[in-house]
């Protein structure tokens, strides 16, 4: 059976062209000169033509532009809000063909959701019974509690649970679900983070009884304070210590310790809007320190100043490349 081979990267500055060229047939009628220039922008090279057959991609899954974009098009050229939404759309574009069905998931998940958090915001709820949940950046949840249980479901993105005990005339079990399973708390202080396609818990204090939600023969097993495993809805991980650094989100860092740098880049690329990128010549390198998140240009600074790392940006910051200085 033929397999496709997988494309090359498109150059960022073609996807900026092509969003360029999207957003302005959608705000008016091109003239015949501007026409002409767009039919030849289309066939002047291969990358071009790859860049338009997306865009063209885009706007028959959308009907035209995704309409948070949309309004952003009749604004004046030089309107911020019209360049960050070049960026946005250069960056589906080269998401193409998968992108486009992750933007609308992510968009139904946010905004469906009981409580949410934007890609680099962080969030404190305290529930009804006294428990406290912080949502990570990109998170999303829903609370459930009514007279057998206190359900939080972790739709997307990472929460620290803090349980409380439970008042209740009958004690109500705490859980948290995911797509991967289902887990109970047992006093307990923990993290999860759902990535698909597995679940990743760290259990801080207490314990945490976990259950496979697609592997109803499987016993459930006790993650204890100071371990921490990954499960996909089928299979248990490995049980593993805690890493130290676990939570230090919740105090606005991001902590490596002699962690390669493409995994940093994916790490840091959470908290910000775009797209972080490693070049593979320097994907093993070794980084350390402690880099603020709400900041996360200030942690690009700082990792080109303490290492062997430039640091590249185009679409007005929304592509980043990390590569040997």
């Amino acid at each position: 059976m033929l397999t496709r081979r997988s494309e090359p990267p498109l150059d960022p500055k073609i996807l900026e062209e092509a969003a360029e060229w999207l957003m302005r047939l959608s705000e008016n009628d091109l003239s015949e000169t501007e026409r002409a220039e767009w039919e030849y922008w289309k066939v002047s090279s291969p990358e071009r033509n790859r860049a338009w057959a997306r865009a063209q991609l885009l706007q028959s899954k959308f009907g035209g532009l995704p309409p948070s974009l949309a309004m952003s098009a009749l604004d004046r050229p030089s309107n911020p809000e019209r360049r960050a939404a070049l960026g946005k759309l250069a960056l589906l574009l080269a998401a193409i063909p998968a992108g486009w069905g992750s933007w609308k998931l992510a968009q139904s998940q946010q905004w469906s959701a009981d409580y949410h958090t934007a890609v680099g915001q962080r969030r404190e709820l305290t529930l009804a019974d006294g428990s406290q949940i912080t949502l990570n950046t990109d998170t999303a949840i829903d609370v459930l509690f009514d007279t057998r249980q206190r359900l939080i479901h972790l739709r997307e993105g990472e929460i620290l649970v803090q349980t409380a005990p439970d008042n209740a005339a009958q004690p109500r079990p705490f859980l948290v679900s995911t797509r991967q399973g289902r887990m109970q708390a047992l006093g307990t202080r923990f993290t999860v983070r759902e990535w698909q396609p597995r679940t990743q818990l760290a259990v801080l204090e207490g314990a945490v009884q976990v259950e496979l939600a697609d592997s109803p023969q499987s016993a459930p097993i006790i993650v204890n304070a100071g371990q921490r495993t990954d499960f996909s809805s089928q299979a248990f991980g490995s049980l593993n210590p805690t890493d130290r650094n676990v939570g230090a989100w919740t105090e606005g860092m991001l902590m490596a310790d002699k962690m390669r740098l493409a995994d940093f880049a994916v790490e840091l690329a959470r908290y910000r809007r775009g797209i972080v990128r490693c070049d593979p010549a320097i994907a093993d390198l070794r980084i350390s320190g402690a880099f603020p998140i709400s900041d996360t240009q200030r942690s690009l600074n700082m990792l080109a100043q303490t290492y062997p790392v430039r640091v590249s940006g185009h679409l007005s910051g929304y592509w980043v490349t990390l590569s040997p200085a």
